[in-house]
């Protein structure tokens, strides 16, 4: 299991266990992280489970593709961390990972 830290915009921390192999979209959802809706199940295709990668951990996720570049540029509140959590895989190099929950996906 794989410890991942997601902090909403109100400041509340929630951690979570994630079983490596799956999405962190799925494992916040399978843990009701608030603020991360996955609307479209994993497809890349909606981006309202974006989250905000905190800069000590940008280096070790692997590069957006150039989906996840096309999608994000259809999200809110977008910033230079954004990161669709649907095509981030929990790995055991990522425990202790922080994400940060836009204050909304819409």
């Amino acid at each position: 299991m794989t410890t991942i830290q997601f902090v909403t915009h109100d400041g509340q921390v929630h951690s979570i266990d994630a079983e490596d192999g799956v999405s962190i979209e799925q494992a916040a959802i399978d843990n009701s992280v608030p603020g991360i809706e996955g609307s479209c199940g994993g497809n890349c295709a909606c981006g309202t489970c974006q989250v905000y990668v905190d800069f000590a951990w940008i280096e070790k996720l692997p590069e957006k593709s150039e989906l996840e570049e096309k999608t994000l540029a259809f999200a809110v509140n977008i910033q230079s961390n954004s990161r669709l959590s649907c095509r981030l895989i929990v790995a055991p190099e990522l425990d202790g990972l922080i994400l940060n929950v836009p204050v909304s996906q819409f």
